[in-house]
């Protein structure tokens, strides 16, 4: 069995749902990620467009992937600069929190990211989404923008390593 790509995410069982795990370095400072994961013109390099009232815990966020005409409603659950934000993200009508996690290494960051309240039919589409979005923070940590299609073929290349990996 070849080695595991430690690119990619953990999916995990947790009761009756699934979550996904995350784990990346970056070779830029944890300002600069921090930036990429709370400031919607950066956020919006690598993932969607965002829109917040302000960067607080109960302050709501909204999220539209434009190229596919998809909106989600949330609420920022933790916020704790440069470390720290997460916000609600609703899955099939049943809650699901995304959080972003950073600490400082070296002359960059590690980024731990966890997704839970997954059900086996989105968690696949999920990790996939995730691992394709993540390819994008370091470039938009520097202001550079990744492409649709860009995301599209990297989501593309897993999306069956993560359909296999659902744990039955």
């Amino acid at each position: 069995m070849p080695p595991a790509d430690p690119a990619l995410g953990d999916v995990r069982r947790t009761g009756d749902t699934f979550e996904v795990v995350f784990h990346r370095r970056y070779a830029r400072p944890i300002e600069k990620v921090w930036a990429a994961l709370t400031v919607p013109e950066r956020i919006a390099d690598w993932f969607c467009e965002v829109e917040m009232e302000a960067l607080r815990v109960g302050a709501p966020i909204r999220l539209y992937f434009r190229e596919v005409d998809h909106r989600v409603a949330g609420q920022i659950t933790a916020c704790d600069p440069p470390r720290l934000f997460a916000w609600t993200w609703p899955q099939d009508g049943r809650p699901s929190e995304v959080r972003f996690e950073l600490t400082p290494d070296g002359d960059g960051c590690r980024l731990t990211l966890t997704q839970g309240g997954l059900t086996p039919k989105d968690g696949a589409g999920v990790a996939a989404g995730w691992h394709a979005h993540l390819a994008g923070v370091e470039r938009a940590a520097d202001g550079i923008r990744m492409t649709w299609a860009e995301i599209l073929e990297v989501e593309k290349g897993v999306n069956e390593i993560y359909r296999s990996r659902l744990p039955g």
